[in-house]
């Protein structure tokens, strides 16, 4: 049995998680869970899973889930906030740690899990853009694997298996395009919330969604694959492919180039962390070819999805950068799904918190998490002329 703990277990990528937990019940084994409000579906979690431990972040809903589980006879420990996160992700008996929560609340448990010697399968981009130097570091310290869930990094990772660092001309990282492909800059302005959170391709929680809108999720990409696979921003490339058959691809110094392909679907990449290095079998939907018509890119539109070029910018500037960057634009997104901005104002507020920031070279923990909380202080105050 692999013990495993899932942080963000109500959420999308948490629940197909447990999806490949259920279909792998010989195998794997749920230690500890975690929401951030979302007690109802949690508590169905633990009536399945059995876990020990659970975190809820909010302390209100927190204590409502311990006395239903008190008042049911579960022995199940119930911890809150970020302390609460990184004892979920730390438990003795764990062995991996799936980082799915959303945002840069992914950092602190992660670090302190991998500085428990514990693999980290990680479905949480923003962990890397904010402190990728220091997540990778002690990875390399403690001898910890970070296994990528992300269905782009995964592709890249499966393409680079058997082949050395020193063979890689560049890796190229697809984009679907998000709901607005072809749309102009102009057009942009006037679309709704509605509208961007219906993404062509993918089923996903709601931050991640207007990230793809917005090309930003695929800048997060950009800075993320800078960090896995070791490589500078010269040798890492985007292009929109809106089918999303073709997860990414490598192409290698002689030319050849190899994808990894298969339809729209988290559960692969989340059973590949998960069962590293084997393979398994599962009953998920194969790939038919004969119903594939065709397959197209284009290169991606950073006039009218500026995100995509802010994040370039942010990660040749580098250190505390990246970090500002991903904090503005969580706050950028937020006010987007409150209905406060327009989605043309994200890139807009983004910008303007990148400019007031002076980057840190080599941030610590501390340095990270100072940039994190100025770069939202700034984003909240940040208001957009319409003159």
């Amino acid at each position: 049995m692999k013990n495993i703990s899932i942080i963000g277990s109500t959420g999308s990528i948490g629940t197909q998680a447990l999806e490949v937990v259920s279909a792998n019940s010989d195998t794997l084994n749920v230690v500890g869970l975690s929401t951030n409000t979302s007690i109802d579906l949690l508590e169905q979690q633990i009536e399945k899973f059995a876990p020990r431990i659970v975190c809820v972040m909010n302390n209100d809903a927190a204590l409502i889930l311990e006395q239903r589980l008190k008042a049911k006879g579960r022995s199940v420990e119930v911890v809150t906030g970020v302390d609460g996160l990184i004892a979920v992700s730390t438990a003795s008996e764990i062995e991996m740690l799936l980082t799915a929560v959303s945002g840069m609340i992914g950092l602190q448990p992660t670090l302190a899990a991998i500085n428990q010697g514990v693999d980290i399968a990680l479905a949480n981009k923003e962990t890397l853009v904010a402190g990728g130097k220091l997540i990778m570091d002690a990875a390399a310290k403690m001898g910890v694997s970070i296994l990528p869930v992300d269905s782009e990094h995964c592709a890249i990772f499966q393409c680079l298996m058997g082949n050395k660092h020193e063979e890689i001309k560049r890796i190229i990282i697809t984009a679907s395009g998000g709901p607005f492909r072809g749309k102009t800059a102009e057009q942009l302005q006037l679309v709704t919330l509605d509208q961007a959170l219906k993404h062509p391709n993918w089923s996903m929680g709601q931050k991640i969604t207007i990230d793809s809108a917005t090309l930003m999720n695929k800048g997060l990409e950009v800075i993320e694959a800078k960090w896995l696979f070791d490589l500078p921003r010269d040798q890492i490339d985007v292009v929109v492919h809106p089918q999303s058959i073709i997860h990414s691809m490598v192409e290698f110094i002689d030319h050849s180039t190899m994808a990894q392909l298969g339809l729209p679907d988290m559960a692969l990449p989340i059973q590949i962390a998960f069962f590293y290095p084997d393979r398994i079998a599962n009953d998920r939907q194969a790939l038919d070819f004969h119903l594939v018509r065709e397959l197209t890119f284009e290169e991606p539109d950073l006039h009218s999805f500026p995100c995509l070029q802010l994040a370039y910018d942010a990660l040749d500037i580098g250190g505390s950068m990246t970090c500002v960057l991903n904090a503005a634009n969580e706050v950028a997104v937020a006010k987007f799904l409150h209905q406060e901005i327009c989605f043309s104002d994200i890139p807009r507020i983004n910008a303007a918190v990148m400019e007031k920031h002076t980057a840190i070279a080599n941030p610590t923990l501390d340095d990270v998490l100072s940039s994190d909380a100025w770069a939202r202080r700034i984003a909240m105050e940040i208001t957009i002329s319409r003159s």
